[in-house]
Formats: C-alpha cells, sequence, structure tokens
C-alpha cells in the first residue's frame, strides 16, 4: 500500500504540477526568488533562431562564495519552478539554509519562452519544437553567465527533469558530482511516444484548435487530452483498488473523480504549450547527442560519475 501511496504522491504531483505549485507558493513554504535570464539569438537543434529565449526560473537559499553548495533542479512536463519545494526544509532532502539551489522551467510551460508568449514568426504553433538539449543548453548558459557557477554539487529531475539529468550526465558529465534522475528515461521509446501522440491528437481533433491557430482555447480537445493521460498516469492496479478514494472528499464518486480530472487537470494551460513540451519529451534520446553516435547503450560517458536513478 504504501508503494501504491507513493506512486499516485509521484503521479499527483504531474497531474496538479501548476496548480500545486501556486498554493505551495502562497502558503509558508521555502521561500523563492524569482528571475528571467534572456539569451539573444538562441539557436535551436532545428536551425531555428529565436531572436529573444526567455528561461524563468526560481533560487533558494545563498550561493557561498566558493560557490559550490548549488544544485539544479530541472521542472518537468508543464511544471513551474515551485515544484520541487515539498523536498526542501531544514528535515528535507534539500536544505535551503545550507544549499543554493536552482529551479528552472522549461521552455514551453507559458513562462519561459514558449509559443503562447513568442511573438511572429514563432507564434503558437510556428513555435519550433525544443530539444531537451535545448533546454539543457540554455540552462548551462544560465548557471555559467549569469550565476557563474562553474560546478554543481548535483542535477536532480523527476520524470522530463530526469530527461534533462540524464542529458547533463551526457552533454556535461563533469559539471555535476552527482545526477538524480527518478520516474524518466535516456530516450523516449516507443510506447511513451504512442502515449503522447494520442495525447497530441486529443487536443489536435477539437475543430476549435484549428491547427493551432485558435481564437479561444480548444477546451473539449484539452479535457479528452487530460482523459487520456489519466489512462497512463495510474496503473491498472490503481483503479482497480479505487485508490482515488484515499484522501478524497465526502460524497466523491468515480464519476465526478474522473470529471474533475479531465477539467482541473492542468488549470490553464494552452493547448500549443501542452503539444509543443510533448514533442519536447518525444524527442528525447541522449544517443542521439552530437558525438554519441547514436549509441545509447555506451556507459563510457559516465564512466567516474556518480548517476542514480
Amino acid at each position: 500500500m504504501k508503494r501504491f501511496a507513493v506512486l499516485a504522491l509521484l503521479a499527483a504531483s504531474v497531474a496538479a504540477g501548476n496548480a500545486w505549485a501556486q498554493d505551495a507558493a502562497d502558503s509558508k513554504g521555502p521561500k523563492a526568488e524569482r528571475h528571467e535570464f534572456v539569451i539573444s539569438n538562441f539557436k535551436t537543434e532545428s536551425g531555428v533562431v529565436l531572436p529573444q529565449a526567455k528561461v524563468v526560473y526560481g533560487t533558494y537559499g545563498t550561493l557561498n562564495a566558493a560557490k559550490d553548495n548549488a544544485i539544479l533542479l530541472p521542472s518537468h512536463y508543464m511544471a513551474n519552478f515551485h515544484g520541487y519545494e515539498w523536498l526542501m526544509g531544514p528535515d528535507k532532502a534539500l536544505d535551503p539554509s545550507k544549499l543554493f539551489l536552482v529551479a528552472t522551467e522549461l521552455f514551453g510551460n507559458g513562462n519561459s519562452s514558449s509559443p503562447s508568449n513568442t511573438p511572429e514568426p514563432y507564434h503558437g504553433p510556428r513555435f519550433p519544437v525544443t530539444t531537451i538539449r535545448d533546454n539543457v543548453e540554455a540552462v548551462h548558459r544560465l548557471l555559467t553567465e549569469e550565476l557563474k557557477i562553474t560546478h554543481l554539487q548535483a542535477v536532480v529531475g523527476f520524470s522530463m527533469g530526469a530527461q534533462q539529468a540524464f542529458q547533463w550526465a551526457v552533454s556535461y558529465p563533469t559539471y555535476a558530482d552527482r545526477f538524480v534522475a527518478t520516474s524518466g528515461t535516456a530516450k523516449t521509446y516507443g510506447h511513451g511516444i504512442v502515449r503522447l501522440e494520442s495525447e497530441i491528437g486529443a487536443i489536435a481533433t477539437d475543430p476549435v484548435f484549428a491547427g493551432g491557430d485558435y481564437q479561444e482555447e480548444p477546451k473539449k480537445g484539452i479535457e479528452e487530452f487530460a482523459l487520456v493521460w489519466e489512462g497512463w498516469l495510474f496503473s491498472q492496479e490503481w483503479w482497480r483498488q479505487e485508490l482515488w478514494k484515499e484522501g478524497a472528499k465526502p460524497g466523491t464518486t468515480f464519476e465526478s473523480f474522473v470529471e474533475n480530472l479531465k477539467t482541473n487537470f492542468i488549470p490553464g494551460a494552452d493547448a500549443n504549450n501542452l503539444i509543443l513540451q510533448m514533442r519536447t519529451w518525444e524527442k528525447h534520446d541522449v544517443g542521439s547527442t552530437p558525438g554519441f553516435n547514436g549509441d545509447l547503450a555506451n556507459r563510457s560517458v559516465f564512466s567516474g560519475h556518480r548517476c542514480e536513478v
């Protein structure tokens, strides 16, 4: 039962991402400072050059004089930088009184450069598909150019944050002492791509979507996206044991639970942003890193470095 509770907690952190993070930001949780780092003429792997690429990030704690107490926390799907606050505190894994925590937000989450906030010619569906490596490169510049950090104690990531942790281990294997990846893979395989394509299709088949040039959010498509996601997010056993009842408000029925998931999965999310980050997820493969020769099985890149999965 404890195992299911942990899985449910991890799943909920994805499903509730931005809503939970906002609650955390408004509570007595760890205090963060919000920042923006802007890169001029940022060239993506697709070849498209964004006149300005913005990375939103939050910091917790104080960078010491030696600048050797920093840990990077790259965000998961559609999350903002508050997503790791449940791990922060004096009695928890990440103590801001001792560490300098840098929590970054992926391109496409609506805060960092995204289809929804980028002007033409790259607005909406014309925003380039950014890769995990694009995100890693942008954050590497943030750390080295703006914060002047030359080494990290660790890169710690969950889900798409784990994808970034794996990519950091390949692109910059000596930049951190440890790479900690939870609920993520070094490559998105066929099963994951099928799942993501089914969710993209749920949005895109809504007539209101109009190929991404919608005049209002395709609400029905986003609700169907959420429903498809829930079928993958929780296991058959989770549903069979009706674990959705744990912590539910009195009077909650299966039907009302599912309806709430559909309508409140990622509150306020933009359809093009949702799709952009799914495309980023799909394209992830550390084996396609330049110089890595497509060899995902080559473990020599991790030699001498600590990678925890």
